[in-house]
């Protein structure tokens, strides 16, 4: 039960939780994106109806100032202004109306009579009248046959700039709108004037009651701003887009759980694989401290009766095998030791001692297995000493036992070399051999208990040497290429003055 709901939690925090936060993460994104692409594309329609207004300003400007000089002409006879008037009204279909108003505002002549009586009490009619400047009405005018104009007055001007007239022409709202449609019929628009009121809404007045995403462009002839909506709809993300993001994510955080699950399981059988070794060893260390002392007291007496018949029996072939039976009770003696070193090694306490000096005094012993397997010694001392907190016959216990098995690589001969060298305040002991190698599949299981590859090994030696040195603080690790030789490297941490 317990191992099922961690698998449910891991699940959770590798597949379920990054699915759902990084589609989401991907949504918003996507979103954002999309957004961004809509406001920039409201920016680009402003930008165009804005550019249309102002054209279509600065020709209205041009022509009803002509029309302001042409009235100077008559000044006095302001009438015959009538079909100047009615023919510019005539060609231009953006006009309403034409009109000719006096120094207080009241018409005097005009395209048509659809002008209203009290126009002069209109605001921009009397800001011209103010100001002697060119003023476009704020606000849509309703004529009498209900058609909506824009007003768009200019003074005219004596030469001591005393105003004479005022030429007005009514832009028909119905015209610019048409145009502005036909730029963009499915865009959202509305024209606001400089008190933010609706004025022009090209039927979405009640959108932009709505509210929503309005982007906002202030014109340049005008005091007026153009809004256009944000198609916050096709800002939205793609629901086929976001199925495939979140296919993809949950495939890629399964493959990321099946990897996680590898490395935990792979853990879990190391973890399980050590453990075992520690019972297997706690196992042996146990069985050989309760029964070390029955067995070795049988065999010293097997081996004094062994000593006593040795004399009493001279002949070569009983002589050989009493030889062979002292062999095996020494390997039986020494078979139950590394049991004891290995299940509960002895209390022994360390002591500062110098690397050097053991190498020095196992040099002879060394040399002289060498000279029966025909190998030859290299070695290499610092000169100063190389002290390491020890046991001294453990540490010896240690370097004759890797020796021994570089000569036993070595049966028709080689070179076998040990340096001391102080690396990062460390002390590495080296001890290589040009053997036959040890291969990479065997190489993995060295240190296991009881592996062995040679016929009579017992398959703790090297179990026996890392213990010694893990009890040192020191570590030991051994690289090996077939056919060209075995490399041991032993490393201690190097006692402080």
């Amino acid at each position: 039960m317990k191992r099922h709901l961690q698998n449910l939690l891991l699940y959770s925090l590798i597949v379920v939780l990054p699915t759902l936060g990084g589609s989401y993460i991907f949504s918003q994104s996507e979103k954002e994106k999309n957004l961004l692409e809509q406001v920039q594309h409201a920016e680009w329609i402003a930008s165009i109806h804005k550019s249309h207004w102002d054209q279509f300003i600065s020709e209205t400007v041009t022509s009803i100032q002509t029309l302001s000089l042409t009235s100077e002409i008559y000044v006095n006879s302001p009438e015959k202004m009538a079909p100047l008037l009615q023919k510019a009204f005539q060609t231009d279909p953006r006009y309403s109306g034409l009109f000719l108003l006096n120094e207080e505002g009241r018409l005097i002549v005009g395209s048509n009579n659809l002008l209203d009586d009290n126009l002069y009490k209109n605001s921009y009619i009397q800001e011209v009248i103010r100001t002697k400047d060119i003023i476009i009405s704020a606000q849509v005018n309703t004529l009498k046959n209900n058609q909506k104009v824009i007003g768009l007055a200019s003074p005219v001007l004596d030469e001591h700039s005393q105003l004479t007239f005022i030429t007005l022409a009514l832009l028909r709202v119905d015209h610019v709108q048409n145009i502005m449609k036909i730029l963009t019929p499915e865009t959202p628009i509305v024209i606001l004037n400089q008190e933010d009121q609706v004025i022009i809404d090209f039927d979405s007045e009640h959108l932009y009651k709505q509210g929503g995403h309005w982007v906002s462009t202030p014109m340049n002839q005008l005091p007026w701003t153009i809004k256009v909506k944000v198609d916050e709809n096709a800002a939205r993300t793609n629901i086929s887009h976001l199925v495939g993001t979140i296919t993809l994510f949950f495939i890629l955080t399964h493959i990321l759980f099946l990897l996680v699950k590898y490395i935990l399981l792979k853990r879990q059988s190391i973890k399980e694989r050590k453990q075992n070794e520690a019972q297997k060893l706690e196992l042996v260390g146990t069985l050989a401290a309760g029964t070390a002392h029955e067995i070795r007291n049988p065999l010293t007496g097997i081996n004094g009766l062994i000593q006593l018949l040795s004399e009493k029996h001279k002949g070569e072939e009983d002589q050989f095998y009493f030889s062979v039976i002292n062999n095996e009770i020494k390997r039986i003696n020494q078979i139950v030791s590394e049991f004891l070193i290995l299940g509960k090694p002895t209390a022994m306490k360390n002591e500062p001692i110098d690397i050097k000096m053991i190498i020095q005094e196992l040099q002879p012993l060394i040399s002289s297995e060498a000279n029966l397997n025909n190998v030859i010694c290299h070695y290499s001392f610092p000169e100063e000493p190389v002290v390491v907190s020890c046991t001294k016959d453990q540490m010896k216990q240690v370097i004759l036992n890797i020796t021994r098995n570089a000569f036993e690589s070595m049966p028709t001969g080689g070179t076998l070399g040990i340096r001391i060298s102080k690396e990062r305040e460390k002390c590495v002991l080296t001890i290589s051999d040009s053997g036959v190698g040890i291969g990479k599949d065997k190489l993995e299981k060295i240190f296991h208990p009881f592996y062995t590859s040679k016929a009579s090994g017992t398959g703790l030696g090297l179990v026996v040497c890392k213990r010694i040195v893990q009890s040192f603080h020191g570590e030991i690790d051994i690289t090996s290429i077939e056919n060209k030789g075995t490399t041991v490297l032993v490393t201690f941490p190097l006692m402080r003055k």
